[in-house]
């Protein structure tokens, strides 16, 4: 049977729509679910993935505190795993302006005189309902096995710290393409992002014009 560690990093509180969906969620296998509360976040997601690889768990399925999930997504996700793939993430999108698929389908790095700089392009034409590679994503809900998460440990030291300009879960990405590992999205299985809207009078208007 498949050890699953459910990996939460978080700062200080989760939601109550995140913890209503993880109460629902139907579990594969043998799963221990696990939290790490730190200001960094890198630094939560590097001691959660040392628990994973400690406690000997087979994969690991990261889930962020601000998003919402049907109760099937760790089936869905699994099935992934099971067919061979190291990396999954599901789909969902930025809780800010302007709203993009927060995965990406190109990372670049650019010479500015001195500097070195790195891009990412959001996969803003992914394919719709259907799994795809890319080239990173963020770790709103990510299953993976712990063979990559060692493999990039071993190679790389903590597999979250940031690099090339890049946050946490991105840097993870860029590692783990570094050796070799495909990375893939399965836009058939949707998150909802939590975010939060200053309501003004141009919201209020905006609203009532439609109505």
């Amino acid at each position: 049977m498949e050890k699953c560690l459910i990996a939460i990093p978080c700062f200080d509180m989760v939601h109550t729509d995140f913890m209503l969906s993880l109460l629902g969620m139907r579990e594969v296998g043998e799963v221990c679910c696990v939290t790490e509360k730190s200001s960094l976040i890198y630094h939560a997601r590097n001691k959660l993935a040392r628990k994973a690889i400690d406690g000997n768990f087979d994969r690991v399925l990261w889930l962020d505190s601000d998003i919402i999930f049907d109760h099937d997504l760790m089936e869905r996700l699994s099935r992934h795993i099971d067919d061979g793939l190291k990396y999954v993430s599901a789909l969902y999108f930025k809780r800010s302006l302007p709203v993009e698929p927060v995965c990406y389908k190109k990372i670049v790095q650019k010479q500015d005189g001195n500097e070195l700089t790195t891009e990412a392009y959001s996969y803003k034409d992914y394919p719709m309902n259907q799994l795809f590679e890319v080239e990173a994503t963020g770790f709103g809900a990510v299953m993976m096995t712990t063979d990559l998460l060692k493999k990039v440990s071993d190679k790389y030291g903590l597999p979250f710290s940031p690099c090339l300009g890049l946050g946490e879960d991105m840097s993870f990405c860029w590692r783990a393409r570094q050796l070799g590992t495909k990375l893939y999205c399965d836009s058939s299985i949707k998150l909802k992002h939590i975010g939060s809207v200053a309501y003004t009078e141009e919201t209020y208007l905006a609203v009532n014009s439609q109505n």
